[in-house]
């Protein structure tokens, strides 16, 4: 069996990296994909946005399934250029992907079908947005529209922290068209966490859960990210609270996607706020977690090809899924500058140190060569996902961070504190 996995992030790494290890599959494609995922996965040169060429590569190297990593071509409708041409494909519909690539239809779509959400307005002029922050005082929530690569949502505590955000998202444009509108919500309290699951159109698996730690600095401070680090399985995410938000989240997502002709096929991942155990929906995405994907991959005890052919196919037995019982911890190791500004092409040291470490893997994400010397270097915000597994969250914590001070390179940072949240409960 050959698989195509599409993208270059830590997210298609590890997406390689579980299908390359699953019984049947013999070789792994990834467009661009990016040097660190060899030997499991062999780089094929190409862009991401043109989904025509994506589908030419995927013929001419006869793949057996193609599995889309990042929310852009699933929002640009890659599913249904590939199956238009027979070919097997993993993601959602254009249609369906919609509940990510529209915040505003994410809030509608829920408010229809009585999916828990916190409160909003929409709005697409500046005056009036900030208007309504300047009556309703207090702690506010902003998004802009469309897709932000996470950096789209602004915490705001005051209303000069709304100003700036509204000035970037409706002003400046800086996300370009997806700042035509804007989400004001309520700002919700509790703890965070990541749920996903596999569908075919009907049927449901669940995937273990696990928690994001979204800001750039410790103790959840600074810009929101793509995401710094995380843990699973997620201690706030108790049986009890799991069939919550199965039965009041997912389900009724699920459900309200098909009858609004949108069958979701794909992973679907609910960003949830834990209130007092009930569950409310931050956001709905269309692909896996990065770097969620990084813990709850390493932590799956079966084969990952099977499960994602059987959903491209609308075969997906409904059942439990078998799990490592260990806790899986990935940290982010970053360029300076980021989610802002960084430089590219510094070289990093230290990967060897770590590459037999029992139980710590690194996946690569913006990473590139050196074309001389073959020297790994940056080429990205988030550079690496340092992942290790541990009897609970205490000893995952330390063998990653163990393994995050072995590698180097001018302006790496990352976050000291990812687990932390977990050991309290």
């Amino acid at each position: 069996m050959k698989i195509l996995v599409v993208g270059s992030g830590g997210r298609e790494h590890v997406l390689s990296w579980a299908l390359r290890r699953s019984a049947g599959v013999m070789d792994v494609f990834a467009v661009p994909g990016n040097p660190g995922m060899l030997p499991g996965a062999q780089p094929v040169p190409g862009k991401i946005e043109d989904l025509e060429s994506l589908a030419d590569i995927a013929e001419n190297l006869k793949a057996d399934l193609t599995v889309v990593g990042p929310e852009a071509p699933l929002c640009k409708g890659i599913t249904d250029v590939f199956k238009a041409r027979g070919l097997k494909v993993f993601g959602p519909s254009a249609q369906a992907a919609e509940i990510e690539g529209s915040k505003i239809f994410a809030k509608e779509f829920m408010v229809r079908h009585n999916i828990p959400t916190a409160r909003h307005r929409v709005f697409t002029e500046h005056d009036k947005a900030l208007a309504y922050i300047k009556y309703n005082k207090g702690s506010h929530v902003i998004k802009a529209d469309g897709l932000a690569a996470g950096k789209g949502v602004f915490i705001c505590d005051t209303p000069e922290e709304a100003e700036t955000a509204l000035n970037k998202i409706l002003t400046e444009r800086a996300f370009g068209d997806i700042g035509q509108g804007v989400i004001i919500e309520e700002k919700l309290e509790g703890e965070e966490c990541s749920f996903m699951v596999l569908c075919d159109g009907e049927r449901v698996v669940k995937l273990a859960s696990s928690q994001d730690h979204k800001r750039a600095l410790d103790e959840d401070k600074g810009p929101n990210t793509g995401g710094m680090g995380a843990y699973s399985p997620a201690p706030i995410v108790t049986k009890e609270v799991e069939d919550r938000i199965m039965n009041t989240v997912i389900k009724p997502a699920i459900k309200g996607l098909a009858e609004e002709g949108r069958p979701y096929q794909g992973v679907l991942y609910a960003g949830l706020m834990i209130k007092e155990g009930l569950p409310f929906v931050l956001e709905f995405n269309c692909r896996f977690g990065d770097p969620e994907a990084q813990a709850v991959l390493v932590r799956l005890g079966e084969d990952l090809a099977p499960l994602l052919k059987a959903v491209a196919e609308g075969e997906l037995e409904e059942r439990d899924l078998k799990w490592d019982p260990r806790t899986a911890l990935c940290v982010v190791m970053a360029s300076k500058g980021y989610p802002g500004e960084y430089e590219k092409g510094i070289p990093i040291d230290g990967l060897d140190d770590v590459e037999n470490i029992p139980d710590v893997r690194v996946f690569f994400s913006g990473v590139a060569t050196d074309p001389e010397d073959g020297q790994m270097m940056t080429s990205g915000g988030r550079v690496l996902g340092v992942t290790a597994l541990g009897d609970g969250i205490s000893d995952a914590q330390v063998r990653a961070y163990d393994a995050v001070g072995k590698i180097h390179w001018d302006g790496a940072f990352y976050r000291k504190d990812i687990g932390d949240k977990g050991l309290k409960k």
